[in-house]
């Protein structure tokens, strides 16, 4: 349900009003129906040509209506980062999870256990024996793991082919526990700079890759599938043919920091569809205006937000608080208050973690307000 707040019944009533897309109250992540429509369209074809399941990363948008077009588009299932998003998936009536983070202690075992009664097709990784162990002391029917590979970040995953068979050993020892696969995510390759640079790492990464799957295969385990891969290595990844599964995310709405990287190789042929528009509030200044997307209205993890709108093109942006923006008036042309500025947002996935709804458009309509209902589920 979408958070209770009074101005959001009165855009309500926008729906379907032509010209209601101006008249949405800003700041607000808005995503333009039909660009999102062709990119997943895009990606699912590059997936069907390259043999390949796609299983979108929901850690991007968080909101089920995102999802469920995903899936009725092809999608096999989707990607959570967390129990709580995948929680919030769940009761959404997502029926396929993967649940990439492994997960620590009893607590969240239990979580787990109750999420694999829930859904139709639930999954998880583990990257320990003790995981293995607490899982399946929860279990209160079959659940299907997979076991978690680090690619060379140091962030979760076994380091190493003796992990992978000690981990595949202790699933094997829990009766309700099933190893499917492996999981395997370059998420430091996704934004290097250059499709060569790219290819190289994940030609290396694959090779790792391999050896491990190899490993487990002569210790007796069934890997059926080889899960990872996001948007800026889809290319490579393809070529390796190692990967049996992909996760992208950000190909449906892009940001900024994908296009700064992919630039004009195949993986970023993707359209900006996901937008931050904002409101001129002052133009008191000569030199320039604020607009009232501020802190609050982006990510600050990555570079800054950079102006859409065709007027603002090339007009600098610079963080002015945590409700402002600062806008550079745009070379010979006069701007005024109430001006609609686009921006493309710095990095997508937590810029959206900022906002309750997404309100989808179609050209100047806006035609749904979604809610972001695993907004801020990190546990």
């Amino acid at each position: 349900m979408s958070p209770n707040r009074p101005h959001l019944e009165s855009t309500r009533a926008l729906i379907g009003q032509p010209g209601s897309r101006d008249r949405i109250p800003t700041p607000a992540a808005v995503l333009d129906l039909d660009a999102f429509d062709r990119n997943v369209a895009k990606m699912a074809a590059r997936a069907k040509a390259a043999g390949l399941a796609l299983r979108p990363h929901a850690k991007s948008h968080k909101c089920s209506a995102v999802a469920h077009r995903q899936i009725e588009a092809g999608a096999v299932g989707i990607c959570c980062a967390k129990l709580a998003e995948a929680e919030a998936m769940a009761a959404a009536g997502v029926g396929a999870i993967l649940v990439t983070s492994p997960i620590a202690g009893a607590a969240q075992a239990e979580r787990a256990a109750r999420l694999a009664q829930e859904v139709a097709d639930f999954r998880i990784v583990i990257d320990h024996p003790d995981g293995a162990a607490e899982l399946g002391a929860a279990a209160q029917g079959p659940i299907q793991v997979l076991i978690d590979v680090d690619p060379g970040m140091g962030r979760t995953g076994v380091h190493d082919a003796a992990q992978a068979v000690e981990v595949a050993h202790a699933i094997a020892a829990q009766a309700n526990l099933t190893l499917i696969g492996v999981q395997c995510y370059g998420g430091h390759w996704q934004h290097m700079e250059g499709a060569n640079a790219r290819a190289a790492a994940v030609a290396d990464g694959m090779a790792y890759l391999s050896s491990v799957i190899a490993a487990l295969r002569q210790a007796g385990a069934d890997i059926q599938v080889v899960t990872g891969g996001g948007t800026g290595t889809f290319e490579a990844d393809a070529a390796q043919g190692v990967l049996t599964e992909v996760q992208p995310g950000s190909f449906a709405f892009m940001d900024r920091e994908y296009r700064d990287a992919l630039k004009e190789d195949p993986d970023g042929a993707f359209e900006q569809a996901l937008v931050i528009a904002s409101t001129v509030i002052s133009a008191n200044h000569p030199k320039w205006v604020t607009v009232d997307a501020g802190l609050k209205a982006f990510a600050t993890d990555g570079p800054l937000p950079v102006a859409l709108t065709p007027k603002f093109e090339g007009s600098a942006y610079r963080f002015f608080g945590d409700e402002h923006g600062r806008l550079m008036r745009p070379d010979g042309q006069a701007a005024e208050r109430g001006e609609r500025v686009d921006f493309v947002p710095p990095h997508v996935d937590p810029t959206l973690d900022r906002y309750d709804v997404i309100h989808f458009v179609r050209g100047d309509v806006l035609v749904e307000i979604a809610p972001v209902e695993a907004r801020g589920a990190s546990q």
